[in-house]
């Protein structure tokens, strides 16, 4: 683990086999923290917060230090995705994609350093009135397995433009890509202490960064109810500043005017990709009626078409499950909705392919005739399986889409622009796409309503979510104020 511009075992030498899902078998070990571990890693980024080089250092710089990883990144670029991909089990495609994307984020914040300011505020006295826009402190980042370096990124790099210090922790079962990107992050000689990266299991190390009295925020992307556990610790603890990127059960809403064509592919898409492990996936794709018997003939057909298999193939669409609990899981989900009432129309078993009995597959998988008030629609699967369920009119494809806890996403597919704003602007998400399913830029706010989480990620949002406000006043009229 990296603690202090160090690389460290954890204390007691505890260690953790990581798996590769398409084949089941250790393929690294990696340091098992502890408690005592995130309390060294928050005192190196304390101190080199409080008394470092970091601080001191003008924007400008900061800037350049973040250009310098976005070159990093890029250079390693395709080792870095074989990595990702023998971790997580995405195909290789997708995993190139993803760090293309995390050196596009280091960039673009590289550049914002030198954008953050302050204002100077008209009073009703003879005064000066400013704002100064400074670094929240030291910063627990805790990712989830799902986009691992991606996400570990979209935190890290803010954080840095922001002037803070962090302690990164990458899910357990997925560290290799960061703890190897820290590697590379050592030739740059950043001040000790500035970027610490520890491992080890949620339920410990996560916690302890949540608890921790020297931490003065937490940014979390994963699963509603760890999202609620840490803003409990918080409250707990120093009422850190929090930002929660949380789970979502996003509608997917095709009216009878769609473009059949590009519908299907967004459906598919929007569902599929990487396995379907994504938050803001569309994993309820409403159909109006008029139209769902045609949809529903081209959706399954083009399904079939999906190759699973080994993620480093470049022709593979659909790689392994994270985890055989993970597997497990989603399997009890597609169960669940037959026993429910839905139809199962496609998918729904382990592949038949000898060659991939060793890893954590499931077949893309489709239930229509889904009611919304059915588990599988309202409870976030994170798998491949997508729930259709048709709808009459505008009006109950709207209380359709926003019967549910979560508010992440979602995407409305008409060539009436003026329905699909309408539609668009009552849904109660923090993203929403139209003609489209899932694009995602560095450059605009990601983040979600309700149970999805607060504070938002990416663009300019994002680094003021690392940033404090604090007031000057600055008097101009020299005389007593003579209350006394």
């Amino acid at each position: 683990m990296l603690i202090g511009g160090k690389y460290v075992e954890a204390e007691g030498q505890r260690t953790r086999k990581i798996i590769d899902p398409s084949t089941g078998r250790t393929f690294a070990v990696v340091p098992e923290a502890g408690v005592e571990d995130v309390d060294r890693a928050v005192q190196a980024a304390r101190a080199a917060f409080e008394g470092g080089d970091w601080p001191s250092m003008t924007a400008q710089q900061r800037g350049r230090v973040l250009f310098r990883i976005t070159e990093l990144a890029r250079k390693n670029a395709a080792h870095l995705a074989r990595l990702e991909t023998l971790n997580v089990g995405k195909p290789i495609v997708e995993s190139e994609m993803d760090m293309a994307d995390a050196a596009t984020c280091f960039e673009y914040y590289g550049g914002l350093a030198t954008k953050i300011s302050g204002q100077t505020l008209p009073v009703p006295d003879q005064a000066l009135s400013l704002t100064l826009r400074e670094p929240v402190g030291v910063c627990g980042l805790i990712v989830p397995w799902n986009y691992p370096l991606m996400l570990a990124a979209w935190k890290l790099a803010p954080a840095l433009a922001a002037g803070c210090t962090v302690v990164l922790k990458p899910a357990e079962q997925t560290p290799v890509t960061t703890l190897e990107f820290g590697r590379f992050l050592q030739t740059l000689d950043l001040p000790p202490g500035v970027i610490n990266i520890i491992t080890g299991q949620g339920e410990t190390v996560g916690a302890a960064i949540s608890h921790h009295p020297s931490i003065d925020k937490i940014a979390f992307t994963g699963g509603t109810e760890t999202g609620r556990s840490i803003l409990k610790a918080t409250s707990e603890s120093n009422l850190k500043k929090v930002t929660l990127e949380l789970g979502g059960k996003s509608p997917n809403i095709f009216f009878e005017d769609a473009d059949l064509e590009g519908g299907v592919d967004g459906a598919l898409f929007g569902l599929f990709i990487n396995q379907g492990e994504v938050c803001s996936a569309g994993s309820r794709v409403l159909v109006q009626r008029s139209i769902h018997k045609k949809f529903m003939s081209r959706l399954i057909l083009k399904a079939a078409r999906i190759k699973l298999g080994d993620p480093l193939d470049r022709k593979t669409k659909m790689g392994p499950l994270i985890t055989a609990e993970h597997r497990s899981k989603v399997e009890s989900y597609i169960r669940l909705g037959i026993q429910e009432g839905a139809k199962l129309v496609f998918g729904g078993s382990r592949p038949r392919d000898k060659k991939l009995q060793g890893g954590f597959y499931v077949e893309p998988t489709i239930l229509d005739q889904v009611h919304n008030s059915m588990r599988v629609a309202r409870e976030e699967i994170f798998g491949p399986v997508v729930c259709v369920i048709p709808f009459r009119d505008e009006e109950e494809a709207v209380a359709i889409a926003n019967d549910t806890p979560y508010g992440l996403a979602g995407a409305v597919w008409s060539r009436d622009i003026y329905r699909a704003l309408r539609v668009a602007r009552r849904i109660r998400a923090g993203i929403l796409w139209i003609n489209t399913m899932q694009p995602c830029y560095v450059e605009a706010p990601w983040g979600g309503y309700k149970q999805s989480g607060c504070g938002r990620e990416l663009g300019p949002h994002a680094v003021d979510e690392y940033l404090e406000t604090k007031q000057v006043h600055i008097n101009l009229n020299e005389k007593p104020i003579g209350w006394y």
